[in-house]
């Protein structure tokens, strides 16, 4: 599955190149907000009669790329270092299907790296089921809960939740790369 994501990646790499060059600050309202100018970048790549790139950018899920990856000082991930520094790549790759493939197994491999950051972690494996276990007649029951325990769990709980620090995640934040301006497309 990380080499079926690390293709689309490479694809949507391929179909926002330059996307952060059209982006567009206003500050104008106490938020600022993100502007995406798709007549810019559609005029810039030659796609101005591509109804499919129109419709992609018409979409929601086009707005809340914007939205999400829009601003300039966030924690940059994979996909900003494909559109920013891989381009060149991504284009000499075109017509070469080996190298094009070996370069999906290096992203499909980075994906399972910055999910599975700890090797060393087993997975627990569940136990295939007996010959004849669905046969057995022998079933306990559920137990009952006991309700003042559960109160009591839940009261521990909200007090070390409470005392404790908030949880933040650990990406560093950083000024996302451009990479290079549509117009080279």
């Amino acid at each position: 599955d990380k080499e079926v994501r690390a293709i689309f990646l490479r694809l949507f790499a391929q179909l926002f190149q330059g996307y952060r060059s059209c982006l567009q600050l206003i500050r104008i309202h106490a938020e600022p907000v993100i502007h995406f100018h798709k007549a810019a970048f559609l005029g810039q790549r030659g796609l101005i009669e591509n109804d499919f790139l129109t419709k992609v950018l018409n979409g929601m899920a086009f707005a809340g790329f914007v939205s999400e990856r829009g601003p300039p000082f966030r924690a940059c991930d994979l996909f900003d270092e494909l559109v920013a520094f891989e381009v060149e790549r991504i284009k000499a790759e075109e017509g070469n299907p080996p190298k094009m493939i070996k370069h999906v197994r290096e992203l499909a491999e980075q994906l399972f790296k910055n999910e599975n950051p700890n090797p060393h972690i087993a997975f627990q494996k569940v136990p295939r089921p007996t010959e004849g276990s669905h046969l057995r007649v022998h079933i306990l029951p559920f137990p009952r809960i006991n309700e003042s325990r559960v109160q009591e769990l839940l009261q521990e709980g909200l007090a070390r939740s409470q005392g404790a620090p908030a949880a933040t995640r650990g990406d560093k934040k950083c000024v996302v790369p451009a990479g290079p301006p549509v117009g080279m497309f």
